[in-house]
């Protein structure tokens, strides 16, 4: 996941305990969404987690940009 601000990310997972979480929280229902699919969950259930997962998704995004234009990146 956005592979272009690999050195942001780095960054901020050590500086901002927020951003790290949310972005673990991100990787973790990705794992458990291909579980899922893999087994053949509920199609709702994945589909709930998929929404749940691309809400982080561009909160993960929205902290790189903020964290970008503070810095002068």
């Amino acid at each position: 996941m956005f592979h272009e601000y690999r050195e942001e990310i780095t960054e901020l997972k050590q500086k901002d305990a927020h951003f790290a979480k949310v972005f673990e929280k991100h990787n973790a229902l990705d794992e458990e969404i291909q579980e899922m699919e893999k087994n053949h969950a509920d199609q709702f259930e994945v589909e709930k987690k998929k929404k749940e997962k691309l809400q982080l998704k561009d909160e993960v995004y929205n902290i790189i940009v903020n964290y970008k234009k503070e810095n002068n990146l």
